[in-house]
């Protein structure tokens, strides 16, 4: 049975070129990069050329890029520092209601130990947010801004550039989570007014374990994690070598293929699969703003079945999709982010996310939309709704 993997947006699998990169820092070149020594000096090096590889995609300094250990450390950090370090006494962030737990969760951390409060902006029944809304949401307290550059659910794209230019004006940093967005559309830090940007390895097909954060210059932060004094002073831990080797060779990757891999031939083959989906089912609803998403990303309702239910029929098939956020998944009785744009319970529970990646072809999204329509009307002929 052929597998196919349609689940791009919770991890990605390790490229060959990325591998073959990776290996001699696992067998060979295992010095400690903070050595003084010959066995240092060859591992120190690469550190230089991924944080270049980085920087080029981001257009930015490479200076201006720390490694850790995923995209939630990274937000963390950000999260966290910024309101240790105001000196406001009643602290006030702006965020979403549609964010990553690991925004989510750091914001509810904050409120309940540190008494920061936290405005959750609302979405449209698109996930669009309102800028007006955010305008007015900003008070005396508010010390940061953060708003993931695109949903990873839905895929809608949130107005970054102009989100920047509210906060600069106001002088409130303002910090992006970009996991979904990195390496699926472009990010010019140059044009865009953001002090500070999370990534993550294992979603640009490097491993698990490896993160960025981008921090301007001219920006205040302070270390997170405190120990020998690596990266500058700023984030300490002994380097994970072999994961920053990969997510500079996906960066290069990234640089290279761009055009072709995401901004043509993953949207083409999304635009084909909800086609036929459309033509197909009856009652079908796409969960997001069609006109403004990740090109790789489509999040559908299915009324009247249980998405649980098609998930596992799929996967007997060979077919892996899945009903949203895999680091939710497990303790969430349905989708937040559905919620938060007014879908019912039901709606939510009925809906699939389907995200593309490299490796797939157009005769996996037509035999992978066959398959889904006709499990969607064998489990609705069971419903007792029909």
């Amino acid at each position: 049975m052929k597998h196919i993997y349609l689940d791009y947006n919770a991890t990605t699998p390790i490229l060959p070129e990325v591998l073959k990169e990776m290996l001699p820092y696992l067998k060979n070149l295992w010095g400690n990069p903070s050595s003084p020594h010959w066995a240092g000096e060859k591992v120190k090096n690469a550190i230089t050329t991924s944080k270049e590889r980085i920087a080029s995609t981001l257009n930015c300094d490479p200076d201006e890029i720390f490694f850790t250990s995923c995209g939630t450390e990274s937000s963390n950090w950000v999260l966290k520092i910024s309101n240790l370090l105001s000196a406001k006494k009643n602290k006030n962030i702006i965020t979403t209601k549609v964010e990553h737990d690991a925004t989510l969760n750091t914001c509810q951390f904050l409120q309940k130990y540190c008494n920061t409060d936290v405005t959750y902006l609302d979405v449209d029944h698109k996930g669009n947010l309102s800028l007006e809304q955010l305008k007015s949401s900003i008070n005396e307290g508010t010390i940061l801004i953060s708003v993931m550059y695109a949903n990873n659910e839905t895929g809608v794209i949130f107005p970054i550039k102009e989100i920047g230019e509210i906060a600069e004006k106001h002088g409130i940093p303002f910090h992006t989570d970009a996991i979904q967005a990195y390496g699926k559309i472009p990010i010019d830090l140059k044009q865009i007014k953001v002090d500070f940007l999370s990534i993550s390895g294992h979603k640009v097909y490097s491993p698990k374990g490896i993160g960025a954060l981008f921090i301007r210059k001219g920006k205040e932060l302070i270390p997170f994690i405190h120990g020998g004094g690596q990266q500058r002073g700023l984030r300490s831990g002994t380097e994970n070598i072999p994961g920053i080797v990969a997510l500079g060779k996906s960066s290069q990757i990234i640089l290279r293929d761009f055009e072709d891999m995401y901004s043509q031939k993953l949207e083409k083959m999304r635009d084909s699969l909800e086609n036929y989906l459309l033509n197909e089912i009856k009652g079908l609803t796409i969960n997001s703003d069609t006109a403004n998403r990740l090109p790789n990303t489509s999040n559908i309702c299915f009324h009247n079945i249980e998405s649980s239910a098609l998930i596992k029929a799929l996967s007997y098939e060979g077919i892996a999709v899945s009903a949203g956020s895999a680091c939710a998944s497990e303790k969430e009785s349905y989708s937040h982010v559905l919620k938060a744009m007014g879908r019912s319970k039901m709606e939510a529970l009925s809906s699939l996310r389907i995200s593309l990646g490299r490796g797939l072809s157009e005769r996996d999204i037509i035999f992978s939309a066959k398959k889904i329509s006709y499990w969607v009307n064998k489990l609705r002929s069971f419903s007792p709704q029909q």
